[in-house]
């Protein structure tokens, strides 16, 4: 049976130059209504680390959720990360949505030396980082043998408050992808396919959206209508000129305009013609089969 879902909406902050700057902008995110503030997971200038902004914004905010948007699980041991995501937890009160990916981005594995892996190691070992962190967050101590990872009578420190874990959040758009968020994922972020210097935002479309979905909801069967759907807006103009603002667009995403203006991620027109396109783009995804 389908679920009748409400519309959450999150932004973040780049970096400023100073905490009283930074604080300030969660503030004006959370009485602005936004429900989540989000925190990327990059080496650019233009953001700060994902563990100190969250706190950051947490100890400025009282009911703002707080999002990993997404972790990199290549770029940290998930023992490592188990305890860093519980922490924000803890000195959130409990605020925490834990995001991790894959990885993507060349570029980025090229400047630090980390191996980027080819894309079916990068899910088997995000699906063992899952199990860790998991395990971690559990009563028990924990032990895990597996191809990527070793945890041997580990007992994960600190807990996260929420129980019996923080929500999980997984990105992608491939069959594999969608198949481990199945199982493990309360929200699913359905993105552009990735490429080796970044994501294919030219494939965005309500067919390709369509299709994500679809090896999601075959993979999570009874269990999908718990999946809230996520998808991240790259870019939003309130104008009268749309093609005049999707020519802007495009030469700052490095596409066409006319792939700006297919495709659902770029939200450009009047506010009523906006509300529209975010209703369509929640059609789109509740009824894709």
């Amino acid at each position: 049976m389908a679920v009748n879902r409400r519309f959450r909406f999150g932004t973040g902050s780049y970096t400023t130059a100073n905490l009283a700057e930074f604080q300030d902008n969660a503030r004006r995110v959370e009485t602005l209504g936004y429900d989540i503030f989000l925190s990327a997971d990059h080496f650019n200038q233009d953001m700060f680390p994902v563990g100190p902004g969250l706190v950051a914004a947490a100890c400025a905010t009282t009911t703002l959720r707080l999002g990993s948007f997404v972790y990199c699980n290549n770029f940290r041991h998930p023992a490592l990360l188990a305890r860093e995501a519980a922490a924000i937890d803890v000195l959130s009160g409990g605020r925490l949505e834990f995001g991790i990916g894959a990885g993507y981005y060349q570029v980025e594995y090229d400047q630090t030396g980390i191996t980027l892996p080819d894309r079916r190691t990068r899910i088997d070992s995000l699906r063992e980082a899952l199990a860790i962190v998991k395990g971690l967050w559990a009563d028990e101590p924990f032990t895990f043998d597996g191809e990527h990872y070793t945890i041997t009578e580990m007992e994960g420190w600190p807990k996260p408050l929420q129980r019996p874990r923080p929500p999980v959040h997984i990105g992608g758009a491939g069959r594999r992808i969608m198949k481990l968020a199945a199982s493990e994922a309360d929200v699913v972020g359905i993105l552009a396919p990735s490429l080796t210097t970044g994501l294919a935002l030219g494939d965005e479309t309500d067919a390709g959206i369509a299709q994500s979905v679809g090896w999601l909801r075959d993979a999570a069967g009874e269990r999908f209508d718990d999946i809230e759907l996520g998808a991240l807006i790259w870019y939003v103009m309130v104008t009268d000129h749309p093609e005049s603002a999707a020519e802007v667009a495009a030469s700052r995403w490095g596409v066409s305009a006319e792939q700006v203006l297919a495709s659902p991620y770029f939200l450009l027109g009047s506010v009523e013609g906006i509300i529209e396109q975010v209703q369509a783009l929640g059609y789109v995804t509740a009824s894709a089969t």
